[in-house]
């Protein structure tokens, strides 16, 4: 796995320069590559769930309030709730894009094939753009979608598609994309699942099921249809983890986070509400506090969130876990099992399915437990789960789901915020003297400046679809509470 990535960085290098020695052509740039493998396109693509969605730490682990920023605390009072998304096109969706074309064209597509049957080729890109569209209106709202990524025909100022319909198209893409891999060849280039379209297959059905859920209170009919067919179809059965490698190529964030500063720790919501619950997790997601060890007392400190005038020092606090969170190649999930299992419970607390909601919501507990290498026996999950508060209870599924998956979210801080926002639990902390035009706690991020000054008449129908200001205090349309 390892070379492979490493592969696909040293190959990017080798055709950046490819063309510096050809001059039979004038009109070709020499410092542009001219041709890039299609599985070089898909490699760089798939490096943007590590390095983009899993990677940054100052908007979802802050704004889902796991992570506190100690000294400068100016994005946990949400300075930042407005936000670029142009290098989302021109990145990993130019990639995916440019990736179709190659293994669609036909001057192109025997020579693609090397990498994978242009079938499966194409289905992984359409899997891999569904994800990252479904991240980007998960943030943002109504994006460009449909008329986007058309540079090359003349489309510079693309309009936006409203957020029900980038869901309806990501199912359809998602359905698609499955029902068109052939048996052929495996993708080459593909260092998450090793070629294995059965697993791509899986990654496909989650990102569906995850979707539904998501709109279960905008479109309960579509929801309830989606999720009972992509379960059906076959999910995720194990932990899929983003694998960072132990070197700077592409090491986990939140080592490179720590590698000349000390800038974020636990908040002391969360570390009190796991000591509170005797939540195990604790020592998996948090280091004790350097003093502590000093003293040979090791003790779980959080960071107040949100302070104006924050004078807590680093080691009074504890840092994510040096193991199992920060280590430069410890792999964070891109879905687990924990919440395949939170959403089998709240399918079957709907009454989508005549499954237990409260053995599903069990095995999601568990499932994040295995996930974190917590050590388990009967006795203590029990003595975990017969609390107040933790007990499965019909009457107030929601406010237990939102809470737990909250809880197991941890490490994967886009999700945890996003599924806060859907369910509303916990209840959060409204930091001191916040910086966001709604003066709350964000509930989307606002469109970068240059939208409304670029693409201004696109930009001010996007705004008519929200159904509200372009502000992060307006709820997207899967947020109806």
């Amino acid at each position: 796995m390892k070379n492979i990535i490493n592969k696909a960085i040293l190959t990017l290098f080798v055709f950046a320069f490819a063309a510096c020695g050809e001059f039979d052509d004038l009109n070709v740039n020499p410092n542009k590559p001219v041709a890039v493998d299609s599985e070089t396109l898909l490699s760089s693509a798939m490096r943007q769930i590590g390095e983009g969605v899993l990677s940054n730490t100052r908007i979802g682990p802050i704004y889902a309030q796991h992570i506190a920023n100690i000294t400068y605390t100016d994005d946990d009072r949400y300075q930042a709730v407005q936000s670029d998304f142009s290098g989302w096109y021109t990145g990993p969706l130019s990639d995916i894009e440019r990736l179709i074309k190659l293994n669609t064209d036909e001057d192109t597509k025997d020579a693609a094939s090397k990498s994978g049957s242009n079938a499966n080729q194409i289905a992984a890109a359409r899997i891999l753009k569904a994800y990252f569209f479904n991240f980007l209106t998960d943030m943002w709202g109504p994006m460009p979608y449909s008329n986007a990524l058309r540079a090359e025909d003349g489309v510079l100022t693309p309009a936006y598609d409203s957020q029900q319909a980038i869901y309806e198209s990501l199912f359809k893409e998602l359905e698609e994309a499955v029902a068109q891999m052939d048996g052929g060849a495996g993708v080459s280039g593909d260092f998450i699942f090793g070629g294995d379209m059965t697993q791509w297959a899986r990654f496909a059905n989650t990102i569906r099921m995850n979707m539904a859920i998501r709109a279960a209170d905008a479109n309960e009919a579509l929801a309830k249809a989606q999720f009972l067919d992509a379960v059906s179809d076959g999910v995720i059965e194990a932990d899929l983890m983003y694998p960072f490698l132990p070197e700077a190529n592409n090491e986990n964030p939140w080592f490179s986070a720590f590698r000349t500063r000390t800038d974020f720790a636990l908040t002391e919501m969360l570390v009190n509400d796991l000591k509170n619950t005797n939540d195990p997790r604790l020592a998996q997601y948090a280091d004790p506090t350097l003093n502590s060890v000093a003293a040979g007392n090791p003790v779980y400190v959080g960071m107040v969130y949100g302070l104006s005038t924050p004078s807590t020092q680093p080691p009074d606090v504890s840092f994510p876990n040096s193991t199992y969170v920060k280590a430069q190649d410890a792999p964070l999930a891109i879905y687990s099992m924990a919440q395949v299992h939170f959403a089998m419970a709240e399918a079957a607390a709907r009454g989508w399915t005549s499954e237990s909601a409260e053995a599903h919501y069990k095995a999601a507990i568990k499932a994040s437990w295995d996930q974190w290498d917590v050590s388990y026996d009967d006795a203590a999950f029990d003595s975990y789960y017969n609390q107040t508060g933790v007990k499965w209870n019909n009457s107030n599924w929601g406010e237990l789901l939102g809470y737990q998956k909250w809880v197991a979210l941890f490490g994967q801080g886009y999700e945890a915020w996003t599924e806060w926002r859907r369910l509303d639990y916990p209840e959060l902390i409204l930091p001191e003297d916040p910086l966001s035009p709604s003066g709350g706690i964000p509930l989307r991020l606002i469109y970068p400046a240059a939208e409304e000054n670029l693409n201004g008449a696109n930009y001010q129908q996007a705004v008519q679809m929200l159904g509200g200001p372009d502000s992060d205090g307006t709820r997207l349309w899967w947020d109806t509470k």
